[in-house]
């Protein structure tokens, strides 16, 4: 029961990433919550990362088709998610606050993905499988 609820939100994880970044892609800037047309070179920079969003939540889905032989690509790929949650603080401090829906983005990169990192390494053990291979 915990792997399934684990995979189903690795798969949730990766709908979001999905979702988001196709939006992104195709809508640009002014496409997001509290977002405007921009520049065209923050443009182009926007959509061309949003592609990297896009392949994270393809990995993601990947991987959860086989958790355990894939876990640590679930868990390299979530933990660079927390890390880039973390350049948000510099765009805080360079530029001010995002619209309220980057709060709860901000939130579920920083705390609530390693939570799921944590969880998952407890659930699909690596070291287990790395044993088995020896």
């Amino acid at each position: 029961m915990n792997k399934t609820i684990l995979t189903i939100v690795i798969y949730v994880f990766g709908l979001f990433a999905v979702a988001t970044a196709l939006l992104a892609i195709i809508g640009g800037p002014g496409a997001e919550i509290g977002g405007k047309p921009a520049v065209a070179s923050v443009d182009s920079q926007f959509r061309y990362v949003n592609v990297f969003w896009l392949a994270a939540g393809l990995i993601l889905w990947w991987t959860a088709r086989k958790p355990l032989e894939r876990a640590m690509v679930t868990r390299t790929i979530l933990v660079i998610a927390a890390i880039a949650g973390l350049a948000r603080l510099i765009s805080l401090v360079a530029v001010g606050l995002p619209a309220p829906f980057y709060w709860l983005t901000f939130v579920l990169e920083v705390i609530v993905t390693p939570l799921v990192v944590l969880w998952h390494s407890r659930t699909f053990p690596v070291a287990r499988q790395v044993a088995a291979a020896k």
